[in-house]
């Protein structure tokens, strides 16, 4: 995935990809009763499909993982992505090939006009679904601080565990802002619409937004929790190059004297995820109910989510988490 964003007048392009996790979990993480393992014998990996865009390295398939009562996520479905505003003309033809009928943009307003509109194939339904935390605003954090170009004031903003909290605080927010609520229950409710998919979302890097929503989705849908996490630090392997190069370039162009204090911005962490289902339980005890509560959806949504993005028919829309 891709995050791309101008940093005083010079653009820093992060591609953000992942770790395949090993088959760990505890009892306590299993939702819904499914076990993924990623890679599969002999080194095949057979989910978390790359699209094989250029200009969005980490777009990639949630098809292949193994949800609740046995059953497999239907690839071509369910997509998630990095910004789609530097595709190829390589990855439009690549993009029509997916036949996809719509694309969530969950940028803010600003992103888009500052990073460029998506490109797409012309019969695609775009639906914008700004996301943007005032309290939590990295991009503008990161700007004005690389504007001032004081290392004082750099490790004031994000050294001794500064960048961490902001993300954690971020991924709180994500559960206990009722207007992020509600844009996430909107993405659910296009995946679950009988015209939704094949549907890809995104935001800038598509990694804590775009995480955020897909872990709803693939828990939603009974995946373990292992897989989930491992779904979410996909983002690290496939980014580290080009994180490094970022840093670099930072240093060399004389931005930042330590460059690695943006690591915990760049980067996903498992803490970071964990904090947001930790916010689901202390608000609503469970997924059951903040997804009734919190998200504002019904068994319809669940049954319309099974039904279009599980590999076969689904049974009635039962609990989504075990009591």
């Amino acid at each position: 995935m891709q995050y791309r964003a101008p940093l005083c007048h010079v653009t820093v392009r992060i591609c953000n990809g992942g770790v395949v996790a090993a088959d760990r979990q505890t009892e306590s993480e299993r939702i819904g009763g499914a076990r993924n393992t990623l890679p599969e014998p002999g080194g095949t990996e057979l989910v978390g499909c790359s699209l094989g865009l250029r200009g969005a390295v980490n777009a990639r398939d949630l098809g292949g993982y193994r949800a609740a009562g046995g059953l497999t996520l239907r690839s071509g479905t369910a997509l998630r992505s990095d910004g789609l505003n530097h595709v190829t003309p390589e990855d439009l033809g690549r993009i029509g090939e997916l036949g996809l009928r719509r694309v969530v943009d969950l940028r803010s307003a600003d992103e888009v006009r500052e990073a460029g509109a998506d490109r797409l194939p012309e019969d695609v339904i775009v639906h914008h679904l700004p996301l943007r935390a005032t309290d939590f605003d990295l991009h503008l954090t990161i700007r004005d601080a690389l504007a001032d170009g004081s290392p004082q004031r750099h490790r004031a903003l994000f050294g001794d565990g500064r960048a961490h909290g902001m993300m954690t605080g971020l991924y709180r927010w994500f559960v206990t802002d009722p207007l992020a609520r509600e844009r996430f229950g909107a993405l659910l409710r296009l995946l679950a619409a009988p015209e939704g998919p094949p549907l890809l979302f995104h935001c800038s890097a598509g990694k804590d937004r775009t995480g955020w929503a897909a872990a709803l989705v693939l828990t939603a849908l009974g995946v373990d929790r292992g897989t989930v996490l491992a779904d979410y630090l996909l983002t690290n392997e496939r980014s580290a190059s080009a994180v490094d190069r970022a840093l670099g370039e930072l240093g060399a162009r004389g931005l930042m004297r330590e460059p690695e204090l943006l690591l915990p911005v760049f980067r996903a962490d498992r803490d970071y995820l964990d904090a947001a289902f930790a916010e689901v339980e202390a608000g609503w005890g469970g997924f059951d109910a903040f997804w009734r509560e919190g998200l504002g959806l019904d068994g319809d949504v669940l049954a319309g989510l099974r039904v279009n993005l599980l590999d076969e028919a689904a049974s009635p829309a039962g609990p989504l988490s075990p009591r």
